[in-house]
């Protein structure tokens, strides 16, 4: 505030310029912003990082981490870099509200393969964009304008699904998919419920490795959910953030998205290349949606720009280069693949490490770690189980009882296994 507005209210009100500047500030625009709550992933961080326990272990986060317990860059990542070091044609300047074109045509031959019919038929209108949540808020906000009111989401999901699709105006449904009493799929719920969702709705599916639960359908499974959602006329809207990373396969984690495409489903899919590629820090992302032929492609496309350009104008490029230096080079998609796989299996050795240690010497059925796939072991730990893991052993994971295993290692195995069985005692 200015010394001449704390003059004029000494002089007005006959009171100290000490007392005004307390009135002022009293009547600050700004008061009317309350304390918003913690994110929890953030709030579970910190508490970590103040926590003075050399046994301390820090499950929560979604980022891969080498079984030495330190963040990892791909080798593969690594050489690209130095590869756009030494290009000196590239430059800084502003990627159009697309994006990268070229990483977009790769970004969605990785999802739908190479030679789709509906990428020769130049049916797929697609985007580079803030990672997979950019992604969504773009759909979303694509999804309002054009109309939709709705979508749904598989309960539980991922937690920011629910505020990116309600700021952009949706509100947000759920459909059953997980019993955390029996630590499995609900098919069959999940089925009836899909059954009477009305005509026209956009579902939200996770392609592979579901998070939080880890828990996905069948080839079966996922035969008869498109059955399903194609007589109900749904629309299947892909969220694909683990491709690659949950089985080592990149082609088979791409399953569910191709076998719709061939069932014949106009859908939308988004893409992050956080977790595959290692690139947390640069928001590498992609959305695409198929549509009935090339001029209606064009249309789209012309809206999804729309809902961008006031939005963020257009995305980061250092990521995207990294992800095309990669994918559009046969030797290094090559050492992708095999690096990736890489992660995948260590991350299931220790599913089955963890699941081993926990069942020595104890009664209870530790199956379902072992059954799910990707970053996250939905472990069925209560809210009052993972307080006593934080408050008593140091170990730090979400309070539905999510653990990354990416934190898991073979130095902390037994203690993390230790710990679950001295808590769930209880």
């Amino acid at each position: 505030m200015s010394k001449a507005f704390v003059t004029q209210l000494s002089r007005k009100f006959k009171t100290p310029p000490s007392s005004c500047y307390k009135y002022a500030r009293s009547i600050s625009h700004w008061r009317q912003y309350e304390m918003g709550p913690p994110d929890p992933i953030v709030g579970l961080n910190e508490a970590f990082a103040l926590d003075t326990s050399p046994n301390k272990v820090n499950v929560g986060v979604g980022a891969y981490r080498g079984d030495d317990g330190l963040p990892f860059v791909l080798p593969c990542v690594r050489e690209a870099e130095q590869v756009n070091i030494q290009n000196i044609e590239l430059d800084h300047e502003y990627l159009g509200i697309v994006g990268d074109t070229t990483f977009v045509r790769l970004a969605v031959e990785f999802a739908y393969g190479k030679d789709s019919h509906i990428l020769t038929e130049g049916r797929v209108a697609g985007v580079q964009t803030i990672s997979g949540t950019g992604g969504l808020r773009v759909f979303g906000e694509f999804l309002k304008k054009g109309g939709h009111n709705e979508i749904y989401v598989p309960n539980p999901t991922w937690g920011n699904h629910i505020p990116i699709m309600k700021n952009a105006g949706l509100e947000v449904k759920k459909y059953r998919y997980y019993n955390p009493a029996i630590s499995s799929l609900e098919f069959d719920n999940m089925i009836n419920d899909l059954k009477i969702i009305p005509p026209g709705s956009v579902v939200l599916l996770h392609a592979c490795a579901h998070n939080p639960t880890g828990m996905d359908p069948t080839k079966e499974q996922w035969q008869e959910i498109s059955k399903v959602m194609k007589d109900g006329k749904l629309i299947p809207f892909f969220d694909c953030a683990y491709q690659g990373f949950a089985s080592g396969n990149a082609p088979e984690d791409a399953f569910a998205i191709r076998m719709f495409v061939e069932d014949g489903h106009q859908l939308a899919t988004v893409q992050s290349f956080s977790k595959n590629f290692g690139l947390y820090g640069q928001r590498v992302g992609a959305l695409s949606i198929v549509t009935a032929d090339e001029d209606e492609a064009k249309k789209v496309l012309s809206q999804m720009k729309m809902a961008i350009r006031p939005m963020y104008s257009n995305p980061p490029k250092h990521g995207a280069q990294l992800v095309k230096t990669i994918l559009s080079d046969e030797r290094l998609s090559m050492d992708f693949i095999n690096q990736c796989a890489d992660m995948a299996k260590r991350i299931n050795e220790m599913r089955i490490k963890l699941r081993t240690a926990l069942e020595e010497g104890g009664d209870r059925n530790w199956e379902h770690i072992t059954k799910q796939i990707g970053m996250f072991a939905y472990s069925g730990l209560t809210k009052e189980e993972v307080t006593a893991l934080r408050d008593d052993h140091s170990i730090y994971c979400t309070l539905d009882g999510r653990i990354s295993m990416a934190g898991v290692t073979s130095r902390n195995v037994d203690y993390i296994a230790d710990a679950i069985k001295e808590v769930t005692k209880k």
